[in-house]
């Protein structure tokens, strides 16, 4: 019995060291899962704050420099229609229909000046305007003007029928300009054509005049109608800036 005795706290003793190592064990690999799980989460909150994109700048793009079109029959003095047309049949000019006036519009005269044995003298003259605003997707109104200005000089080149052809460049008028001259026959007559296109800022101008000779009346010649043409052109080009001081 004694002996029994003496042997049984060391086998209790001996019997508790697996317990502590394996609570020892627990406690160790509870320790570490919870320090990783930390440290995952702290690394995916970094990398979310550094994936963030930042904010793009807001697109701009250069104002439009006019906000508003002259009346067009009236941006050519009387004076000039009336020397380009002397016999017009509505002096104050036949307006183009519009559907947005701030935008386009346009404005011709024409008439026929009988001479009596001398014949007759046809003329006409036209007068478009075409205004751009600036837009974010389309570029500034300035450089929609540019790129319809080539537009419509490839057109005045494309003309049916026209013959001596020749393009020049226009000086004085507006940021920049093109004169055409052209001839074309219809009716049995030539008439000759002088068209100015032209830029200032953001509206672009186009203007037409044309002549001939009726019943044994000479043409008008060339450089005529275009000094015609390049005249009137300064002054509806003049319009477009009184109009939005």
């Amino acid at each position: 019995m004694q002996r029994s005795a003496s042997r049984l706290p060391r086998i209790l003793a001996c019997a508790a060291v697996p317990v502590m190592l394996v609570v020892a064990g627990c406690s160790s690999d509870s320790g570490g899962s919870g320090d990783s799980g930390a440290k995952g989460t702290q690394d995916k909150t970094s990398a979310s704050a550094s994936a963030t994109p930042a904010p793009k700048p807001t697109p701009t793009v250069e104002p439009a420099k006019f906000a508003k079109l002259p009346e067009v029959c009236k941006a050519i003095s009387a004076k000039t229609t009336a020397s380009l047309v002397p016999k017009a049949k509505n002096k104050k000019g036949t307006p183009a229909a519009s559907s947005d006036l701030a935008s386009r519009g346009g404005c011709s005269w024409n008439g026929l000046d009988d001479k009596g044995v001398k014949g007759s003298q046809y003329r006409w003259l036209d007068v478009s305007f075409y205004r751009y605003d600036s837009d974010v997707s389309l570029g500034s109104g300035q450089e929609r003007a540019q790129e319809n200005l080539t537009k419509e000089l490839a057109k005045i080149q494309a003309t049916p029928g026209a013959k001596k052809l020749r393009t020049t460049t226009a000086t004085g008028i507006g940021e920049e300009a093109k004169s055409v001259a052209y001839q074309v026959r219809k009716t049995d007559e030539d008439f000759v054509y002088a068209s100015v296109v032209a830029r200032t800022g953001n509206v672009l101008v186009l203007l037409s005049y044309n002549g001939a000779g009726y019943a044994g009346a000479a043409a008008p010649t060339e450089k005529t109608v275009m000094d015609g043409a390049v005249k009137a052109a300064k002054e509806a080009v003049a319009a477009v800036a009184a109009a939005n001081k």
